[in-house]
């Protein structure tokens, strides 16, 4: 099968051993695979995969089940969606049983491929390990990612405002248009937020230089998750607003966690998440899909931090 690496700082689509499909395991023909910022690490060489997991490039992809091992509930000819450790940006991917989700009903794979990877860390982070309550407050940076997409919408359906830190002002309003009650602009106005604060959660990609605003910004019994270090590693923070304010500060992967803790979270997708694309309360925010062979175009776009929502690579267009 063909496979997409990242080598040296670039992509290269080229051969590779076809995977085995083991009990409890499907084989996937990959329509679509999802972009996110892992993928630009990885090919940059900062962020190998897993131990154990695929060294090919993609975290989520979308396709039709080609082959079922023992003991999976799957039939072959599934339209499904799944969530990896890597691997998703080839011709087909094996993938254990437990972490495929259906496609959503009235969306295409291109569309699906878009959700695995920023709805669980969307789920994983405000309603999990945040325990977000309806009514909370949400401030979300980076508010037009593809996590943050995902999120502004979880949070408009299960009943929490939340406001947005952005890089432009069409990305405000991008974000408003999803659910977002307002934000502030990066580089610009970003000690606004402040105007609508506290907040009880916020999720952050960004790290180094958001942590003391965060402190401020958060409020008593408040959650901060951290899920990137867009804005470096080292801090200085104020560890009597962390006391006095009885704060969290979580930090959160979800790429590292184990098959049956990612079992679990699908299953809450499933659930309670899933459905509610059905009911139209959740709209796949895919900007574009560039042809895998236009891969280096769609990493450089990404990389140009303008993009709203997702992007991803179209592996077989008859399927997609």
């Amino acid at each position: 099968m063909k496979a997409l690496q990242g080598v040296e700082g670039r992509v290269e689509w080229g051969e590779w051993p076809s995977p085995v499909c083991d009990v409890g395991q499907v084989r996937i023909k990959v329509a679509a695979a999802g972009l996110n910022r892992a993928d630009l690490l990885q090919r940059a060489g900062l962020y190998p995969p897993p131990p154990g997991a695929s060294e090919i490039l993609g975290l989520e992809c979308s396709g039709v089940i080609s082959e079922v091992g023992a003991g999976s509930p799957w039939r072959v000819g599934d339209r499904v969606c799944t969530l990896l450790a890597g691997g998703g940006m080839a011709e087909e991917v094996v993938v254990d049983a437990r972490h495929v989700l259906p496609v959503p009903e009235g969306l295409s794979l291109q569309e699906a491929a878009a959700l695995p990877e920023v709805y669980a860390t969307a789920w994983l982070n405000l309603f999990r390990l945040a325990a977000l309550k309806p009514g909370e407050k949400v401030l979300l940076h980076a508010g037009a990612s593809g996590v943050g997409s995902a999120a502004i919408q979880l949070c408009r359906a299960f009943g929490n405002p939340c406001w947005v830190s952005v890089g432009s002002a069409e990305r405000l309003a991008y974000c408003e248009a999803l659910g977002a009650q307002g934000g502030a602009i990066r580089g610009e106005d970003l000690e606004g937020l402040r105007d609508f604060g506290p907040f009880d959660v916020i999720l952050d990609p960004v790290g180094g230089n958001y942590a003391a605003l965060n402190l401020e910004l958060l409020a008593r019994d408040g959650r901060w998750v951290n899920i990137g270090l867009m804005g470096g590693r080292k801090a200085e923070l104020d560890m009597g607003l962390l006391l006095g304010k009885r704060l969290q500060l979580i930090g959160s992967t979800l790429r590292s966690r184990d098959d049956a803790f990612k079992a679990d979270l699908l299953d809450d997708l499933r659930q309670q998440v899933w459905p509610l694309f059905a009911e139209g309360r959740l709209l796949p925010q895919l900007e574009r899909g560039f042809p895998v062979e236009d891969a280096e175009a769609a990493f450089a776009e990404l990389a140009g931090n303008t993009v709203a929502g997702k992007l991803v690579l179209v592996i077989d267009p008859a399927l997609a």
